[in-house]
């Protein structure tokens, strides 16, 4: 086993990492649920809208500690230099318990929600295994295979991982662009466009109720856009990091926020707002394809999305292990993680962690609106921790801070994080609550192992 990861992605591959990791399965599912949170189309584009500003001005204020932060390890290590051990490793806590994991067994139970199109014996009613407190569906089980072969792919080394990164990014946003440019000559619709927009709001109703409620259905969008910090993780494995890092986040995310916003516009110009909010399964563009194009548009859009979400799944698993043999190197987890596989120049350990504890959330859990709101209340916290910890760093390191973004950027994405924040809290108690448990957690923890450690060490 060796200890050092090798850089080996160039700017092409890291954008396609960003993209990749971005554009899932979300884009297709939650515009149906925010639909019936806000209640009409404006409302609906606005949510896209503060999501797409809120990642762009995070991703943009993420340039300022990568150009500083020379340490690899990304996020993580951003916290552990800005505050301390503790705010890292309850980061990296939340990441493998709830944060990286419960996203990929979202997105890869999608998959198998997707392929239950094509193939209806994959389906979440079709069990197994059916015992009065524990079943496991058939959909289950293929959400689990996926998890296991997209390890399995990245077990063999970083060019087979970025290979498939890059197929998948590739065909989707060539998907996409088609199903965008398909229904804007083919879909759209006046009368429907008139129905959606016109007379549906008035000023009156941007009254701070509604702003609450609007920010708590951004949780969404900002699920479908959470994942462009990941290209942080693999700083390791990027040429060139200060140069190609920052490029990547930005083109990255404009490039998402382009397919997003225009898709949103094509729903609202094809679909009647109330279809939208009960599309099958919110599946939104199912809908969209079935009435330009009849069934066979069903099974389009099914493939569609099984290539988006895979692209995206391949993208998480890539980057998360990353993160837990960056911690087990600074003796924050244990040792075996912090090792490279000799072969493939991988951290496997972290990878067959990582796959685990999806593939518990997978078998135990498996509802994926719920896994939804434990993600991104626990990632909206460390986001905005991280970005409050920009200006610390810049005071603490006053004399040698020499690249700094615009605090304007930084500014934006601590308030709207923040509100959302608030927002989950009042809106989504239960969840958010338990969310905050888990993080938790992760401080007896950490006292624990660092006892351990110290111990350990007075004994050698």
């Amino acid at each position: 086993m060796s200890s050092e990861l090798k850089r080996t992605l160039n700017l092409k591959d890291s954008i396609s990492v960003v993209v990749g990791s971005m554009v899932g399965c979300g884009i297709f599912i939650v515009s149906a649920d925010i639909a019936r949170q806000v209640g009409n189309a404006w409302f609906l584009l606005l949510v896209w809208i503060i999501a797409g500003l809120f990642s762009l001005s995070g991703a943009i204020a993420y340039a300022e500690p990568v150009l500083n932060i020379k340490e690899d390890g990304g996020q993580y290590m951003f916290l552990k230099k800005m505050f301390n051990d503790l705010t890292a490793f309850l980061y990296g806590w939340s990441l493998l318990l709830v944060i990286q994991t419960a996203t990929i067994a979202a997105v890869c139970i999608a998959v198998g929600k997707f392929l239950g199109v094509i193939f209806p014996k994959i389906s979440s009613s079709v069990y197994l295994i059916n015992l009065p407190y524990f079943h496991i569906s058939t959909q289950q089980i293929c959400a689990l295979l996926i998890c296991i072969l997209l390890t399995f792919i990245n077990s063999k080394g970083v060019k087979y991982g970025v290979l498939t990164q890059n197929i998948f990014t590739v065909t989707k946003v060539l998907s996409i662009v088609g199903i965008i440019v398909f229904g804007l000559f083919l879909g759209c619709n006046w009368d429907i466009i008139s129905s959606n927009f016109i007379n549906t709001v008035h000023f009156s109703d941007l009254n701070f109720s509604n702003l609450e409620i609007i920010s708590a259905a951004t949780v969404g969008a900002i699920f479908a856009m959470v994942t462009w910090n990941n290209i942080t993780f693999i700083s390791a494995e990027v040429k060139n990091p200060e140069k190609n890092i920052p490029q990547a986040l930005f083109w990255g995310v404009i490039i998402v926020m382009a397919l997003y916003l225009f898709i949103n516009v094509l729903y609202v110009f094809s679909i009647p707002i109330e279809q939208i909010k009960t599309a099958p399964e919110d599946i939104v563009p199912v809908v969209l394809m079935k009435n330009i194009t009849g069934a066979i548009g069903e099974i389009i859009t099914a493939i569609i999305i099984l290539i988006s979400a895979c692209g995206s799944a391949n993208g998480l698993i890539m980057t998360g292990a990353r993160v837990y043999y960056q911690m087990a190197k600074d003796n924050l987890l244990f040792n075996s993680l912090g090792k490279i596989n000799e072969k493939t120049n991988v951290p496997v350990n972290s990878l067959i962690l990582q796959c685990f504890w999806a593939g518990v959330f997978i078998l135990f859990c498996g509802n994926y609106s719920e896994l939804l709101d434990y993600v991104i209340y626990a990632a909206l916290i460390f986001y905005v921790l991280t970005a409050i910890g920009i200006f610390i760093y810049r005071l603490k390191n006053k004399e040698t801070i020499k690249n700094k973004v615009n605090s304007l950027f930084g500014i934006f994405f601590i308030i709207t994080g923040s509100f959302i924040i608030y927002s989950l809290t009042i809106h989504k108690f239960a969840n958010s609550m338990k969310t905050l448990l888990i993080i938790a957690t992760g401080i007896p923890i950490y006292i624990v192992w660092k006892k351990y450690k110290m111990q350990k060490t007075c004994l050698k």
